[in-house]
């Protein structure tokens, strides 16, 4: 893969990793910072060895916000010119799994990309929240809108006008967090969930996946339809054929991805 600066990243088996790595800011995120990790996980998407790929922190948290150096002097105009949240619109765009392990602060910035992630396991120190208030700005990468589809408008309104941080157990209670785990295990189990995941049929994962998010958007009726697509589309797939034959004849399917 590409050399980058500010995140490290390798293969285990069939699981991506990407790692945040400006310990020294608490990962705050930059512009150049996002791009790396939008680069890594397109590279990821496009690779038949890897079907999930794994985001955390290096240090002592996920990523405790944005760059404030970088924006804090700038005017709207040239905020707009930049267009700076194009690479964020391109994590919605990947197809294969990504699964955060979120340890330490997961603010602003931080906690947008744990928000596009399609799963998060978290550490039970973690803390959660949009602190932008005290800033006199937003969240601005899709904070407003993934945190209301997940929690409702009351609840997201409370934590966004507030800028209150919450816990890790409150954010599973709410549907933010799959997973609570122990800090010292948070890793471990991260890739165990993601290597089971990685056995699975890749088409169906991802057809699945496409169906769940067009559920956010569509109504029953048109995400239901959606589904019925995809699901007969996988029945024109090799791992269709070798899951419902592995079944038939007791034992565990290999599936392709094909």
């Amino acid at each position: 893969m590409d050399n980058f600066m500010m995140i490290e990243t390798g293969v285990q088996g069939k699981i991506g990793l990407i790692t945040l790595n400006r310990p020294k800011v608490l990962n705050a995120l930059n512009r150049q910072m996002i791009h790396e990790i939008v680069q890594a996980l397109e590279e990821f998407d496009r690779r038949d060895d890897v079907r999930v790929t794994v985001l955390s922190g290096k240090g002592r948290a996920f990523a405790a916000g944005a760059d404030i150096e970088e924006m804090a002097d700038e005017d709207a105009i040239h905020m707009e010119w930049m267009n700076q949240f194009a690479d964020w619109d391109r994590i919605s765009m990947i197809k294969k799994p990504v699964i955060g392990a979120v340890h330490g602060f997961a603010l602003g910035g931080g906690f947008e990309l744990a928000l596009a992630c399609d799963l998060l396991f978290a550490a039970e120190q973690a803390q959660f929240g949009f602190p932008e208030v005290n800033l006199g700005v937003m969240p601005g990468a899709g904070g407003t809108q993934r945190l209301t589809k997940l929690i409702g408008k009351t609840k997201a309104l409370e934590y966004i006008w507030t800028g209150e941080t919450m816990t890790a157990s409150k954010a599973e209670k709410l549907g933010i967090v799959s997973r609570l785990v122990a800090p010292e295990l948070l890793i471990e189990e991260t890739m165990r969930f993601a290597a089971s995941l990685a056995e699975k049929a890749p088409l169906s994962i991802r057809f699945s996946k496409e169906a769940v998010y067009k559920a956010l958007d569509y109504s029953v009726y048109e995400g239901m339809q959606y589904e019925r697509k995809n699901f007969s589309l996988l029945f024109s797939s090799e791992d269709q054929k070798e899951g419902m034959r592995a079944f038939k004849e007791k034992r565990l399917p290999l599936f392709k991805g094909k």
